[in-house]
């Protein structure tokens, strides 16, 4: 069972009554006061039995399940939400299948050595969540800090847990948060700025802080996300395009990339009020609680994966207050640009290209990625059937009409293709992922130009716009069951019954993949579209190679800016950090994130530099797909190298034990028939090497970080 109670401002308060709390000769006492960013408090006590922190109730059993049924699915409680929050955002960023992994390499019963100790792994504790804001109510970042009952205050840490991809704020509970909560950490968790928030402009309702839906006028500062939009310009809009919805990281504009570091030092500082609310010594006036636990006794270590990772990173090289000890990330959005002077080998060939950011990786991909996937060589593409091979064949053409392929049968144009993405820096160990890949970076490609471009809603960026589409592609709404869950079934993108929408189709708007590019009068997955994001990157006509003019320079100009203001220096001021990346990673290439980073921290810290880099062979980003037929059998799941990274991290904290030297972890996939893998075994996955061999040795030297074949 949960209890719930409602901080008020009673450490603010007892700061004007600290004058009168003794003589004049008692020094002054340095109490726990709330931060000034942070809203209402709420908090909530788990018993570990009937709900807990980390399985929300469910335990290993239950989140293995399907997810649970609401009792009355329209009406969902908050804590019906939070407990289908909790099992859909564990299971996103893991394999939840027994011969995966799934409960004896990982998982709620399994404890942060590797053994299957903990039960149904249920954790009693506290939860504090609120929202951090500057007063406008239009920031209103959701940070959440759980305190599990085994917390030691005489040996405290914290672990940041940012979350992944665009999630809400339990987006990282079964990474990060996962080994924080077993560790008996408090664990510091943020949404990032993104998160839910589904604005559903027709109707006009929005998300609140815990999930529940309402008026938007009514929520007024208390909601998730609400698009800046005069009444005026809300009726237009839906007038014009009716049934979309605006989302918060696309749409709040504000960039919120630039600020994941701030908002992870936030979800500390808070970690530090929370503790002390809980555990601080009492002040002098009998209520008050002092600063009993401070940085300087406190283990923290950032991290997450993937986007939360990449938070965490930044949090490091913005941490001037010396919140952060250490950092722990796997496969981590890292944003940094190159200098000329420095290179990346793999073995003895200079790889091609290196440290584009996010948004270059996601434009290109979305040009190439379907035509790719017709490649000869890639017919044994996992999910294959995700890409139409008509649709597939259109984009082929219509790359060549628009001079940006220049064979003239499919086959050599899909090969063209493929060798594109290489020559963008894919390693070639992401070929076969490129098919199951492509939806996503259909969706992220408008997504994050929105973001970096700052633009309203009402912009309507390309032609692109969300939606509830059908399976046919036709416009919908969401019923009231879909839109009353969205807290629960989406991840923050346009998800949850919701799609992406190419309004300038032929014949009207309509889903985008089933839309009619105006320039070439066929169903071609947007030629127009991809390349109109692509441009943005450039700030070129990417088929005539002429600069942009008018108002898609004005467009392009915008984006760089936001592109720029991401951008990460490398310099993570000596703290000790350990990185893992997969070399399959087709969604963020190692080459562009990882490798580069590894370099860039190398070059601006030099001999200071306490960075390990750990690249895994066959990983990928997505650990949840290794339960698809093609991933089971080739790809084994990162997420075991995350826990062994965290544990050498707390080791390295708490004991000076070494940290690992970079290196190449060569693993050993399961094999045998595509969608029934046999269950894996440590065998599969060898553990990172105190002393590995040369042939594994990862080096940087003038100038050249060079990784083993």
């Amino acid at each position: 069972m949960a209890t719930r109670t409602t901080l008020g401002l009673t450490s603010v308060i007892a700061a004007g009554l600290l004058a009168g709390c003794g003589g004049s000769d008692d020094p002054p006492e340095d109490l726990n006061l709330k931060p000034s960013y942070l809203g209402t408090i709420q908090k909530a006590t788990y018993d570990g039995v009937s709900n807990d922190l980390l399985t929300a109730g469910l335990g290993r059993t239950g989140l293995q399940a399907a997810a649970p049924a609401f009792a009355d699915p329209a009406n969902p409680t908050i804590a019906e939400l939070r407990r289908n929050a909790i099992h859909s955002n564990y299971r996103a960023l893991i394999d939840p299948s027994t011969n995966g992994g799934f409960g004896t390499l990982y998982g709620p019963n399994i404890d942060n050595a590797g053994n299957a100790t903990l039960g149904e792994g249920k954790i009693a504790g506290d939860e504090y969540i609120a929202y951090a804001d500057d007063g406008t109510g239009q920031v209103n970042v959701t940070l959440m800090v759980q305190i599990p009952a085994g917390f030691d205050k005489a040996n405290p840490c914290i672990v940041t847990a940012t979350s992944s991809g665009s999630r809400g704020v339990y987006g990282a509970i079964g990474t990060a948060g996962d080994w924080g909560l077993k560790q008996n950490c408090a664990v510091a968790y943020s949404d990032k700025g993104s998160g839910m928030g589904f604005h559903n402009l027709q109707s006009n309702t929005v998300n609140m802080l815990n999930g529940e839906r309402a008026n938007a006028v009514a929520a007024g500062k208390n909601s998730s996300f609400t698009a800046n939009l005069t009444a005026a310009e809300l009726t237009a809009f839906n007038a014009a395009t009716p049934n979309r919805f605006a989302i918060k990281q696309a749409h709040s504009q504000q960039n919120s990339e630039k600020d994941w570091g701030k908002y992870t030092l936030q979800a500390v500082e808070f970690a530090f009020y929370a503790l002390n609310d809980k555990f601080g010594d009492v002040a002098r006036n009998g209520t008050s609680r002092l600063n009993t636990i401070t940085p300087a006794k406190t283990l923290v270590i950032a991290s997450s994966a993937s986007n939360g990772g990449g938070a965490a990173i930044l949090a490091a090289e913005q941490d001037t207050k010396g919140l952060i000890d250490g950092v722990a990330v796997s496969e981590p959005v890292t944003e940094v640009a190159l200098s000329p002077a420095l290179t990346i080998k793999r073995g003895n060939t200079t790889v091609s290209r290196a440290g584009l950011g996010l948004y270059d990786t996601i434009t290109i991909g979305n040009l190439y990625q379907p035509c790719a996937a017709l490649s000869s060589s890639l017919t044994a593409s996992p999910l294959l059937a995700a890409v139409s091979p008509t649709l597939a064949a259109n984009r082929c053409a219509a790359l060549k009409a628009k001079n940006l392929l220049t064979s003239t049968t499919l086959a050599a144009q899909a090969d063209e293709s493929l060798q594109k993405l290489r020559e963008a820096g894919f390693e070639s160990e992401a070929d076969l992922l490129h098919a199951s890949h492509f939806g996503t970076y259909q969706i992220l490609a408008p997504f994050y130009a929105n973001m970096y471009g700052k633009f309203s809603v009402k912009d309507n960026l390309c032609g692109y716009s969300f939606a509830p589409v059908t399976a046919t592609g036709a416009l919908t709404t969401l019923t009231a069951t879909q839109e009353a869950q969205l807290f629960a079934t989406a991840n923050g993108t346009p998800s949850g019954g919701l799609g992406l929408v190419n309004n300038n189709s032929v014949g009207g708007p309509i889903a985008d993949s089933f839309s009619v590019s105006p320039s070439t009068n066929v169903a071609d997955y947007n030629i127009d579209g991809a390349i109109c994001l692509r441009n943005l990157a450039t700030g070129t006509d990417v088929t005539t190679g002429q600069p942009l003019t008018g108002q898609a320079l004005i467009n392009s100009q915008r984006v760089r800016a936001g592109m720029a203001e991401v951008l990460r220096n490398g310099n993570l001021r000596g703290k000790p950090a350990i990185i893992v990346h997969g070399r399959n990673d087709a969604l963020i290439p190692v080459n562009h994130n990882s490798r580069a980073y590894f370099t860039a921290n190398k070059a601006a810290e030099g001999a200071a530099s306490k960075l390990s880099y750990i690249e895994i062979t066959n990983a990928n980003h997505f650990d949840a797909f290794l339960g698809f037929p093609g991933y089971d059998t080739r790809l084994i799941p990162i997420h075991r190298y995350h826990i062994q990274a965290m544990n050498m991290m707390y080791a390295h904290l708490k004991a000076g034990a070494a940290l690992p030297p970079s290196q190449v972890v060569r693993t050993v996939p399961r094999g045998g028939t595509a969608g029934a893998a046999p269950a894996i075994t440590a065998a599969n996955v060898p553990p990172i090497q105190a002393a590995p061999i040369a042939a594994n040795q990862i080096t940087f030297a003038n100038n050249t970080t060079t990784i083993p074949e």
